[in-house]
């Protein structure tokens, strides 16, 4: 039979990257950790929905709509740069190299896993890039199979838009990897010698 502590820690080991060794060390930390600090930690676990949703422009996560970075006036509004995830963003933002717009697609295309591109964002980048004002795309899928699909499905949506550059993050960031993970300066290096895909 399943005692308290176990059942914390198979639903720990549900959370990405954690093991079921992590998962147990997690659960008896918490049990000799402070009262208080297990209420705030499943407050603001209950209540994270509630405060944190897509931006309706970028699909970035925020607490106000539009996000900080779409209403920021000083970043550069030609520059849009084309991410999977939402934790994409606060990591290309991070490097303090890139300073344009973002489109998050909420994923890569995985024709496997029944992930097609109209279960991504693209129409609303369609939408974006009509509006005007954009010089380049910067496409900053994850540099795998998916990633790379995905890449290529974004130049052939704009392949007719002669006044449109896209590029693609250089070699730096490592194959199989997730943004999310990259160093600083691994990204910065991948930011600044994006290549051409026309």
């Amino acid at each position: 039979m399943m005692n308290a502590i176990e059942e914390l820690a198979r639903t720990l080991s549900k959370l990405p990257g954690i093991g079921p060794k992590t998962a147990s060390r997690l659960a008896y930390h918490l049990i000799k950790t402070d009262g208080s600090f297990n209420k705030t930690l499943g407050e603001q676990i209950e209540t994270i929905k509630d405060k944190i949703f897509p931006c309706s422009v970028c699909g970035s996560f925020t607490e106000t709509d539009p996000c900080p970075y779409c209403t920021d006036m000083t970043r550069d509004r030609t520059l849009l740069c084309i991410v999977e995830q939402p934790q994409d963003v606060v990591t290309i933002a991070s490097s303090g190299v890139y300073n344009g717009l973002f489109h998050v697609l909420g994923g890569a295309i995985n024709p496997l896993e029944g992930i097609g591109p109209s279960q991504l964002n693209f129409s609303s980048l369609k939408k974006r890039i009509a509006e005007g004002g954009f010089k380049e795309l910067i496409i900053a899928t994850n540099p795998t199979d998916e990633g790379d699909t995905t890449a290529l499905f974004i130049k052939s949506m704009f392949k007719d838009r002669q006044d449109l550059q896209i590029t693609r993050l250089a070699s730096g960031l490592p194959i199989g990897g997730d943004l999310e993970y990259a160093d600083r300066l691994t990204l910065a290096r991948s930011l600044r010698g994006r290549t051409n895909l026309q």
